[in-house]
């Protein structure tokens, strides 16, 4: 099993009147090759709340023993195709580990080969020269987690070996920048009061789920972002889309949304995540990164008055309550963690373990 080095900075958003803890993490790598291995994985209860809300940010990692695993990125048939990924052992998904009979598959999706405007040319073709581990004009190829490895022409996968090369459903050579709008209310009955779990006596907290039309897992509303688009412009457009279904919606309609949810984005904010996501699409030369934040609505008054409606990529959008039972897409699961554990809300019925200096 490796582990990978992980960072944990801190940083001030933007509006914010205060600074946070941002979130950047390697993944630790180990997963049977060809298929998801989430027995494997460590039980989120097993992260200490009293961890994520009283350390200090750059003691958080090494006091909390924080571990993660790159096994969705092995996933096989690779996701909307009948592509097996090329097996990898456990103890060669790092780079650093030298095989010299690695011989992946080569897979990019027909949907990327048309040349959408939303990805790249083939790294070979014509006129085509990008700038890796840079911005390159309006698209963002810097990697949320530093500098990662160029190699013919081809940017590394910096969490390793996938048993895939090319770009499968990714539109761009390394990273695939999205962002993640977690939007959260307080659980409460018909009186108005908040509903607290009858085991932990915490109250339960609630966030807006979608169901993925691609896959039929339960996820975060979000989404890629667009070239040359701020994230906090990413976070409001995808969960418009998703969670209200804007796109079907009259001007009228529209605006009167977009009035609605301005108290709502323009208050404090908490990012919750920044960097790498363990993604069944990532190859070794296209992976997918992104930055989660959570929008709490505390009184629930704004909430309550937007009719969650599914759109463009969601099959069906609810809210959810948060509990460690939550499976959910990629690292949706360990993005709802960490945000119950900064609102104090109920997470696992199961005792944290204690987080030790």
């Amino acid at each position: 099993m490796l582990f990978l080095a992980g960072t944990v900075r801190a940083v001030t958003v933007p509006g914010v009147a205060r600074t946070v803890a941002v979130l950047s993490f390697a993944v630790a790598l180990s997963a049977k090759p060809g298929r998801c291995v989430p027995q494997r994985q460590p039980p989120l209860s097993s992260l200490s709340a009293n961890c994520w809300s009283h350390l200090h940010p750059v003691n958080m990692l090494s006091s909390c023993n924080m571990k993660f695993y790159h096994s969705k990125a092995l996933t096989s048939p690779y996701p909307g195709s009948h592509v097996e990924r090329s097996q990898v052992p456990e103890d060669k998904v790092g780079w650093q580990v030298e095989w010299k009979d690695y011989n992946p598959v080569e897979y990019t999706a027909k949907s990327v080969l048309a040349g959408p405007i939303w990805a790249d040319p083939q790294i070979n073709d014509e006129g085509f020269s990008p700038k890796f581990n840079e911005r390159d004009g309006e698209v963002e190829r810097k990697s949320l987690n530093g500098l990662y490895d160029v190699e013919n022409g081809r940017p590394r996968n910096p969490r390793g070996r996938t048993g895939l090369t090319g770009r499968g459903l990714l539109g761009r050579w390394g990273p695939n920048h999205a962002a993640d709008p977690v939007v959260t209310r307080w659980k409460r009955d018909t009186s108005g009061n908040k509903v607290a779990h009858p085991v932990t006596g915490k109250n339960i907290l609630q966030f807006v789920a979608i169901k993925r039309r691609d896959c039929g897992e339960w996820a975060i509303p979000g989404g890629m972002v667009d070239p040359g688009e701020k994230i906090s412009a990413t976070l409001r457009r995808e969960f418009e889309e998703e969670a209200l279904n804007s796109l079907q919606k009259s001007p009228e309609e529209k605006a009167q949304l977009e009035r609605q949810l301005h108290k709502l984005f323009s208050h404090e904010h908490f990012v919750v995540y920044r960097g790498y996501v363990d993604d069944p699409r990532n190859t070794d030369n296209a992976w997918m990164e992104t930055e989660a934040v959570n929008y709490h609505d505390e009184t629930g008054e704004t909430m309550d008055n937007l009719p969650l409606e599914a759109g463009d990529d969601a099959g069906v959008v609810k809210w959810v309550d948060i509990s460690e039972e939550l499976k959910l897409y990629a690292n949706h699961s360990y993005f709802i963690k960490l945000v119950s554990e900064k609102q104090g809300a109920h997470w696992s019925e199961e005792p944290a373990p204690e987080c030790h200096e």
